[in-house]
């Protein structure tokens, strides 16, 4: 039986099922393909572009386990030893002298001590990690979770057991879930083949119709028939290729949301919605600043709002 430390016990969170979470035939399908693989032994990837709910997915899956579950976000300035652990321990502090104000002692305390961190703590103890956008952690970093995933044992580093080497057999409930964006994304580094083999890669695309409206009404609080249109909206304007960044479901919840907050209507004659709209979507899809594009946007809702409303 292993125990945990106050900081480890830091690093967990239970998962429990998302309040409004919404589970279309789509969603149950994804699930259940994920949970087969991982049922088999094998840790899962979910990939695809912002929005299309790879986090969320991966939270849902690791309440389906039931075990608890450890959270890392990839990081640009991670090392291993942010992922496994590493000595601490080493302080010191100054004392001046009361009599002779020129007088500064140092005094010191070194007492090296390991601490796990939060990919050894999963590891050594069953638990499911979710490892939010590991690609856009260095590959070097991540170099560790190869005997992981293929021997299901760790490399630690010999100051951990205070001999030359030292290896931790992976708990035999330890579950692994990736997420990432595609590569070209600014911001991520390509994944080592050798990592990405080991692992089942599922590429999630947007959600079909039904499912953006579900998840658009149930975070919104709007009724169906508005929630549609708005969605209709934001397909078309995703289907028209006029953009820099694909509209998500994200714009559809912000613009449902919005509308909601304020008391507007979805109608072509109104001017708040039009202006939501319009905001909302612009900056949605017109990440890199250009006023031309940013315009061109604002002119296609437009015309998409007479169009469909």
């Amino acid at each position: 039986m292993s125990y945990l430390s106050s900081d480890e016990e830091q690093a967990i969170i239970e998962p429990r099922p998302v309040a409004g979470f919404v589970e279309t035939s789509y969603i149950k399908d994804i699930s259940k393909r994920a949970l087969n693989y991982i049922k088999a032994g094998f840790p899962v990837h979910l990939r695809g572009a912002s929005g299309t709910g790879k986090t969320t997915l991966a939270l849902h899956l690791a309440q389906k386990i039931g075990r608890p579950a450890v959270l890392i976000h990839g990081d640009e300035e991670y090392s291993t030893s942010d992922l496994i652990g590493g000595e601490h321990g080493y302080r010191y502090k100054y004392l001046r002298d009361n009599f002779i104000q020129s007088v500064l002692k140092k005094e010191e305390n070194f007492s090296k001590q390991w601490m796990d961190n939060r990919l050894t703590i999963a590891v050594k103890n069953g638990f499911t990690l979710i490892y939010d956008e590991f690609t856009r952690s260095r590959p070097e970093a991540n170099n560790t979770l190869l005997s992981i995933l293929q021997e299901g044992v760790m490399d630690l580093p010999m100051a951990r057991q205070g001999r030359e080497s030292y290896y931790l057999k992976a708990h035999p409930q330890f579950v692994a879930i990736f997420t990432s964006n595609p590569e070209e994304y600014a911001g991520t580094n390509k994944a080592q083949d050798a990592l990405r083999d080991r692992m089942v890669t599922m590429d999630l695309r947007h959600f079909d119709k039904n499912t953006e409206i579900a998840i658009t009404q149930a975070k919104s609080g709007l009724d169906r028939k508005d929630t549609e249109k708005i969605v209709n909206i934001v397909r078309a304007l995703r289907d028209s290729g006029e953009y820099e960044f694909a509209p998500t479901v994200r714009g559809s919840i912000m613009l449902a949301k919005s509308l909601k907050t304020n008391g507007g209507a979805v109608l072509a004659s109104s001017r708040l919605f039009r202006q939501l709209a319009q905001d909302i979507l612009a900056s949605e899809t017109t990440r890199l600043g250009s006023q031309d594009h940013h315009n061109k946007v604002r002119k296609i809702v437009g015309e998409l709002i007479t169009k469909l409303c």
